[in-house]
């Protein structure tokens, strides 16, 4: 993912609320919101890298969720692992988050968020590999956990001002107070194409033409070659039988327009297996 924002328990029965979009190159291949199963056999549903074989948001059937953004250094030298293994592992795994980000090798990848969490348990916890020194952005570790609240994360750290990272939290937010319009305001976020203004462009080592065309919520780069492939909705809801997940993705077509799934899993749910 490159733009999050997310609120954890932002009432009695909603454990969840999150509003995502996933930028990468258009050639690479990617499966859509479906479910498969981990080289661990556990059942996920999210999309796929079909490239790495990992994931950058998904919901397991034991209601474990996993999100991830890259932390962006250009010219840093690629880590030996894909990133998009650490969802996976956190998906597939029986850990308690501490014991799990303990064990991981923040070396092996290159610069990273993760957020991963439990909606059985309702335990959250952020992490990354990458640290802000003197230098800019630089290896080191960092992780918090995270209580009920609103959250937001693209390519630098948890709640780091950007501007569309703020904008997209805020309307989450205002979302929260319209049920009934939820899905239709955050698509409406999600497929924003308005860049910041110049002086508040943040400085992350590309270009100003390059950071200005990332700055917005939907990214297209003027060759099409890169931006916004995939949004997605998120929503966990506690009803009389139980917790249920619903995901919605749109995924966008590198020719213009889009292609709606959407699928639900729920405890006890005999079809999550």
């Amino acid at each position: 993912m490159c733009l999050i924002a997310l609120a954890i328990a932002p009432s009695a029965g909603c454990p969840l609320l999150l509003a995502a979009n996933r930028d990468e190159f258009f050639q690479r291949p990617t499966q859509p919101l479906s479910r498969w199963h981990t080289p661990s056999g556990a059942l996920v549903l999210g999309g796929r890298d079909l490239q790495a074989g990992g994931t950058w948001l998904g919901l397991s059937a034991q209601g474990r969720v996993a999100m991830l953004t890259n932390v962006r250094e250009p010219g840093s030298l690629a880590g030996p692992r894909s990133r998009g293994d650490l969802p996976l592992a956190w998906l597939g795994g029986q850990q308690a988050p501490e014991a799990f980000l303990a064990g991981l090798e923040p070396q092996a990848y290159s610069g990273f968020n993760l957020v991963v969490g439990d909606l059985q348990s309702g335990r959250w916890y952020w992490a990354s590999n990458r640290q802000t020194s003197a230098e800019g952005i630089s290896p080191g570790w960092q992780q918090r956990a995270l209580g009920p609240g609103l959250y937001g994360l693209s390519n630098a750290f948890l709640d780091t001002p950007w501007p569309k990272t703020e904008q997209l939290k805020s309307r989450l937010k205002a979302a929260l107070t319209h049920p009934g319009e939820q899905a239709e305001l955050l698509w409406s976020a999600l497929a924003d194409a308005s860049p910041a203004p110049p002086e508040a462009l943040p400085n992350t080592g590309v270009s100003a033409e390059a950071e200005r065309h990332l700055s917005s919520a939907w990214v297209r780069f003027p060759d099409g070659r890169y931006g916004t492939r995939a949004s997605t909705l998120m929503e966990a809801s506690l009803t009389p039988q139980g917790l249920s997940v619903r995901m919605q993705e749109k995924t966008w077509l590198p020719e213009g327009g889009q292609a709606l799934r959407e699928d639900t899993l729920a405890w006890p749910d005999s079809t999550a297996a």
